[in-house]
C-alpha cells in the first residue's frame, strides 16, 4: 500500500517496463514517510503474477507472500541496532541461488546507514559484481553515513513527507469522522507510517497532546525538574523518537510564530529556538545511529530549554 510518492512509483515502474532497471537503489529521506512500503509494492510489482492496470494485483500468491514476508526471492535485512557483517554475508550467500518461484531475487535493507563498515565493506564487494537478476533497495534516514564507494554504485531516490491531501484521501476511505481524521493527520507530520500508527492506536493522539502541553511547562521548570522528567521518560519507556518528533514540531512552530512577529526585540528567543531545534536534530542522529546512553543525551537536550 503506497499513500503518496506517486512520481517515484512511476520512475520505477516505468524503468521495469523500459528494462532499464538499476541493479541497486538508495531510497533515502525522513523516517516513517513510506519507504519500505514502496520498496515492497515494487517487490510485488516486479515479482507480480498477474499484474492489473501497471499495479501489483495483490492476490496472486506472489503478492500475498512478499506482503507477509515468506516470499522465497525477498531478502529483508533490518536491525534496531547494528546490521553486522554476518547478516551481509547470509544475504550474499542466500543471493547466489537462483530464484525460486520468480524473475527477480530482492534484497532489501532497511536502515542501510546501520550497516557496520566492515558489513559495509562486505555489502560492496556483492554491489559491484551483482550475480543474476538481483535488486538491491537500501532505505536510510542518514545515507550520509554510507560509504561514498557504496554513494557511487546505487541510484538514488530521495522521499519526502507526503502532502495532507494524500493521507486524506486514504482515510477518507476507512469510514472516519472528520474530525478523527483531522487530528490524525496534524500529528502525522506528513508521514504516511505515523498517520497509520495512530490510527491503529489512536489513544495516541491524547498522549501526543499531553506532551505537548509537557514541553511548555518544562521550558519554565529548574533543572532537577527537568532531570526527573528525562528520568521518567526513560523508565516509562516512551517511544524517544516520537517524543523528539514532538519537540521538533513545537519548537518549528514556535519558530514560525516568533519570526513571523512584528516584534523586532525577539531575535535572541529566534537563536535560541533555532539552537533548540539544531539540538533536537543532533539527538536523533545520535539516537538513530549510535548506542549513545539516551538519558545523557536527552539531558543535554534539555540543559537548552
Amino acid at each position: 500500500m503506497i499513500i503518496g510518492h506517486q512520481k517515484e512509483w512511476q520512475f520505477l515502474t516505468n524503468s521495469f517496463q523500459k528494462n532499464r532497471l538499476s541493479h541497486a537503489y538508495l531510497f533515502s529521506g525522513p523516517e516513517s514517510v513510506g519507504k519500505r512500503a514502496l520498496a515492497i509494492e515494487f517487490a510485488k510489482f516486479i515479482n507480480c503474477i498477474s499484474k492489473k492496470n501497471n499495479q501489483p494485483c495483490q492476490n496472486c500468491r506472489n503478492c500475498k507472500d512478499i506482503e507477509k514476508g515468506i516470499f522465497p526471492d525477498l531478502v529483508l535485512i533490518q536491525s534496531d541496532t547494528e546490521i553486522k557483517i554476518k547478516q551481509i554475508r547470509d544475504m550474499e550467500g542466500y543471493l547466489s541461488l537462483y530464484p525460486s518461484t520468480s524473475h527477480f531475487k530482492v534484497a532489501v535493507i532497511d536502515g542501510a546507514h546501520k550497516m557496520t563498515t566492515d558489513a559495509q565493506n562486505s555489502f560492496l564487494k556483492t554491489l559491484e559484481e551483482p550475480k543474476g537478476n538481483t535488486i538491491f533497495i537500501l532505505i536510510s534516514e542518514y545515507p550520509e553515513m554510507l560509504l561514498s564507494t557504496i554513494l557511487s554504485r546505487v541510484q538514488k531516490i530521495k522521499f519526502n513527507q507526503v502532502q495532507n491531501k494524500y493521507i486524506e484521501g486514504y482515510f477518507k476511505n476507512q469510514n472516519l469522522s472528520e474530525d478523527k481524521i483531522k487530528e490524525i493527520i496534524k500529528f502525522s507530520s506528513g508521514k504516511p507510517g505515523r498517520a497509520l500508527s495512530l490510527l491503529k492506536d489512536y489513544r495516541k493522539v491524547q498522549e501526543l497532546k499531553n506532551k505537548i502541553k509537557e514541553i511548555k511547562v518544562l521550558a519554565q521548570k529548574d533543572f532537577a525538574y527537568r532531570f526527573q522528567y528525562i528520568k521518567n521518560l526513560i523508565d516509562g519507556a516512551e517511544d524517544l523518537k516520537n517524543i523528539l518528533e514532538i519537540w521538533l514540531r513545537y519548537y518549528r512552530k514556535d519558530l514560525l510564530k516568533q519570526i513571523q512577529s512584528s516584534d523586532k526585540e525577539n531575535k535572541t528567543e529566534i537563536r535560541k529556538i533555532k539552537k533548540i531545534i539544531e539540538k533536537i536534530f543532533e539527538v536523533q542522529l545520535l539516537l538513530s545511529t549510535t548506542n549513545i546512553n539516551s538519558k545523557l543525551a536527552l539531558e543535554s537536550l534539555i540543559l537548552d530549554l
